[in-house]
């Protein structure tokens, strides 16, 4: 157990409106923009709805989740005009764009696990590609510490991303319910970034591979990201509500998007069921908000490096970033078929390090994961309170975010 006096980090800052993977070696994502060919329009009578779609030909949309919204197709091109005509007619509550979903993620190259525990290492990424400099000893979160307690339990945490990989044996199988909300043809992992963030969290504690900080966990893989890890937040808002309905006590979302209602309402909707919601802060190393992350029931997550300095790409801002942890150079899963480099047992295994507030956090809902499991008869509201509470101070990093650099162990042992 530390108490070392350094300060916690932000994460980075992707394009608004979007949620995808910031990071060398993904394709690059669109800029920020609404999705085409729908909107999403929530009514204050749903028995006037078919009147008033029809009045602009369309045809009624199916339901976004709980939150009382509805997915509309519309004419490509047409989106705006459509959304400007529903807002006028008091008949609805609201009409707005279905954002496009980016991963916030900075780098695919993965090293050692210092996040874990750091010893003060340097090291070279299995490509031999990047040199990482020394870190700070015990500028970590104290997981191994934690494992003493607590490994998890077999608490479900939903990582709502891009998939994960069937191929990777050190994460597939920890996998216990998949679904597709992202128009991709198969759940399949094809972008890599859902797996990468699934590792983090719950990759299997053994002799190969690499461990998650909840080793313990299981996962809920809600595919919200596309194979060219884009997805809509109409499709995250149905991949909460599937969280929620198939009982996840964590998710995940290590993905930006712009402000929507619906999104909004989806959120809400979880944590009144006594869900904890963890985001990406972002990748823009500014202080500009995006969501998730951004919304008061959501823990906002930044990102340091294994010197426990608030990394230059991650975002920042104490209004609304509430926690940081390492986000440079994070070592975890990645699907066979996209990077395999070595063999052991006769079969390929990927690893590679990440970068980006991704990965900063699934540290984070790992860690609120845990501290679930050592905590008989908490809430969602307790729990956030632990993983926040307990955070370790890092001195200078003050204005960067509400509370400190996570420390897994402390939030385990909390009162």
């Amino acid at each position: 157990m530390k108490k070392m006096m350094i300060a916690s980090i932000t994460a980075a800052v992707m394009g608004l409106g979007a949620i995808s993977v910031a990071s060398t070696g993904y394709a690059a994502a669109p800029e920020p923009s609404q999705f085409t060919g729908q909107i999403i329009v929530k009514f204050r009578d749903n028995g006037a709805a078919a009147g008033l779609l029809r009045q602009q030909g369309l045809s009624e949309g199916s339901d976004v989740g709980s939150t009382g919204a509805h997915l509309i197709k519309v004419p490509a091109g047409k989106e705006s005009q459509l959304i400007e005509a529903f807002n006028r007619n008091l008949a609805v509550e609201y009409a707005e764009a279905d954002e496009l979903v980016t991963a916030t993620t900075a780098d695919t190259y993965f090293p050692r696990q210092y996040a874990l525990q750091n010893t003060g290492q340097s090291f070279t990424n299995t490509a031999g590609t990047i040199s990482v400099p020394a870190g700070e000893p015990d500028a970590d979160v104290d997981a191994v510490e934690a494992w003493k307690v607590t490994t998890g339990n077999g608490i479900k945490v939903a990582v709502l991303d891009s998939g994960v990989a069937t191929d990777n044996t050190d994460i597939n199988p920890k996998v216990v319910l998949r679904a597709n909300f992202s128009g991709a043809t198969s759940n399949e992992d094809i972008y890599g970034h859902g797996t990468h963030v699934a590792g983090i969290v719950a990759a299997t504690h053994n002799t190969s591979g690499v461990a998650g900080v909840c080793p313990g966990c299981t996962i809920l893989a809600g595919k919200v990201l596309n194979d060219s890890g884009v997805g809509s937040s109409s499709g995250l808002a149905n991949g909460i509500n599937w969280a929620v309905s198939n009982g996840a006590k964590v998710i995940n979302m290590s993905i930006g998007v712009r402000a929507s209602r619906t999104l909004e309402t989806a959120v809400n909707n979880a944590w009144s069921k006594g869900v904890v919601l963890v985001a990406a802060a972002g990748n823009g190393g500014n202080q500009t908000r995006i969501y998730p992350g951004a919304y008061p029931n959501v823990i906002a997550v930044a990102a340091t490096d294994n010197r426990d300095a608030k990394a230059d790409f991650s975002t920042y801002g104490a209004s609304w970033v509430d926690i940081a942890a390492p986000g440079v150079n994070v070592y975890s899963t990645f699907p066979n078929h996209k990077f395999v480099i070595g063999t052991q047992n006769n079969r390929s295994f990927g690893y590679d390090v990440g970068n980006g507030t991704s990965m900063s956090s699934p540290i984070v809902a790992a860690t609120a994961a845990l501290a679930w499991s050592s905590h008989p008869g908490a809430t969602n509201a307790s729990v956030r309170a632990n993983v926040e509470s307990s955070a370790e101070d890092v001195a200078g990093t003050g204005t960067y975010w509400a509370h400190g650099r996570v420390d897994t162990l402390e939030a385990v042992t909390a009162p």
